[in-house]
């Protein structure tokens, strides 16, 4: 069993659907942004900022099952995968919680156009996993 997002919101869900979740809701969610407000590599990792025990009555469901997600450090491509949302609306909830200090996010070093392969290695192994 996974969080997942349906048309009720977000719940617990088996890993096999038969019922595949609709992308309109999630568009809703980022206003109908598709494209972050800063550059947001899918295989940037993000951490949680907040608290284990923090009071989050005040903040969606989508930042809550984010936040919870990455208390274990996670690429964007991962928590998209693991949430079942699509990347774009990924990359705009995560850039958004950035900005509200509710995640961090380290963005992969480029040396000479080259990414960092243990960077790359860390996303692979992630991604594995799934």
């Amino acid at each position: 069993m996974t969080d997942s997002w349906n048309s009720g919101g977000w719940e617990p869900q088996p890993q096999v659907s038969s019922d595949p979740a609709s992308p309109v809701r999630p568009y809703a969610v980022t206003g109908g942004r598709t494209a972050p407000k800063v550059k947001l590599a899918m295989e940037a990792l993000v951490s949680s900022a907040t608290a284990e025990h923090r009071e989050f009555s005040h903040i969606t469901p989508e930042y809550k099952a984010i936040s919870q997600l990455c208390r274990q450090v996670r690429s964007v491509a991962e928590v998209s995968a693991l949430l079942r949302i699509p990347l774009g609306v990924v990359r705009v909830l995560i850039a958004d919680m950035a900005a509200e200090g509710l995640v961090r996010v380290h963005q992969p070093q480029l040396d000479a156009g080259r990414p960092d392969v243990n960077l790359l290695e860390r996303v692979l192994s992630g991604l594995r996993r799934l």
